[in-house]
């Protein structure tokens, strides 16, 4: 056979060889499948527990969002009733909750901190995720600034006022008396603090 014809063949067999291979590992592989977007990887599922398991402290409400307006039923021009509170993302070793409702943007001329106390609670159970309506929480509620025992709502006597409700998981239970100021409970929960969220 001519040098010519040996390098004809031995091309043809290169080609096949290139072919056989080519063709097996398409055939083994297969095409490539879409992600499937509902359905998350191992590594996602680990992600995302790893995500809940540090999400921040949450206090929400149903009936206004943050930045949004206290509706009136839950002022003095209405019920003048405490609205509903969730609580969420619980903090690992949490004993008991404090909670507080301020409005920082009291007149000089009516009170020199420019702070009015509407709702001061603490030794609120732990397993607690919910608040009801016109009701206060479990534990001992604390006197506001009028001096009352109980939720005092929104009363502005000048213009719209920021109100800030402030929930404190705590790792004991807080050993004060019902006649504790805000300072006290401020103190008491200074030493237990796990984590704080506010809602205003």
């Amino acid at each position: 056979m001519r040098p010519i014809g040996w390098i004809f063949l031995a091309v043809f067999i290169i080609l096949i060889v290139l072919g056989y291979f080519l063709f097996t590992k398409i055939k083994i592989s297969g095409p490539s499948q879409p992600a499937n977007i509902n359905t998350p990887s191992l590594t996602t599922e680990k992600e995302f527990t790893l995500q809940q398991e540090h999400m921040s402290l949450t206090i929400t409400s149903p009936a206004f969002e943050m930045n949004g307006s206290i509706p009136s039923r839950f002022t003095c021009d209405g019920d003048n009733i405490s609205p509903a509170l969730n609580f969420s993302n619980i903090p690992e070793g949490t004993q008991s909750f404090a909670l507080t409702m301020e409005d920082p943007d009291v007149p000089k001329t009516v009170r020199a901190d420019g702070m009015w106390n509407h709702l001061l609670v603490w030794n609120i159970p732990p397993q607690t995720t919910r608040i009801e309506e016109g009701k206060n929480p479990p534990g001992i509620v604390g006197a506001n600034t009028g001096g009352k025992m109980l939720y005092a709502g929104p009363c502005p006597p000048d213009r719209e006022h920021r109100y800030i409700f402030t929930l404190y998981a705590l790792d004991s239970l807080l050993s004060l008396p019902n006649s504790a100021t805000k300072e006290e409970l401020f103190q008491e929960i200074s030493p237990h603090l796990i984590e704080q969220a506010k809602l205003y």
